[in-house]
């Protein structure tokens, strides 16, 4: 089987509309159009949301809240996904990504207190809260926050 000899499984597709191809199709004439107006015309019609110059519901509805364009975004990661980790590992921004705990990264990764953590690990990374710093040192590890 090459490329050009597939096509789709039998009955999986419609023909096309023919339009405006005599009385018999159905669609003849006016091609399913109605007759003249803005509609009818070739590039008519109104654009999306447009009310026959009633106010529109975008505008009659009330604006609301506003975009904090000095937002930070931060991803959060907790002791307790760290767990997974050997004994010894230098957690960086790369390694996390590398494992799949987080996706992808816009202004930084803070690690969180919850759960528990039993191995050593030396963590490097943005910003680490007090309590996971805290975790961290106890289970034997180091924090160096960049």
């Amino acid at each position: 089987m090459k490329l050009h000899d597939l096509k789709p499984a039998e009955g999986s597709t419609h023909a096309p509309k023919r339009l405006g191809r005599g009385i018999g199709s159905g669609n003849g004439k006016t091609a399913g159009k109605g007759h003249k107006g803005q509609n009818a015309r070739a590039g008519g019609g109104v654009r999306p949301g447009f009310e026959g110059g009633q106010n529109p519901l975008y505008r009659r509805m009330p604006k609301r809240g506003f975009k904090n364009i000095f937002r930070k975004e931060i991803v959060a990661l907790n002791v307790r996904d760290l767990e997974r980790f050997e004994n010894g590992t230098v957690i960086t921004l790369e390694i996390l990504l590398e494992s799949g705990l987080i996706k992808a990264v816009k202004d930084g990764v803070k690690i969180l207190a919850t759960g528990e953590l039993t191995k050593a690990l030396t963590v490097k990374i943005d910003k680490v809260s007090p309590a996971a710093a805290e975790k961290i040192v106890a289970a034997g590890g180091k924090v160096e926050v960049e």
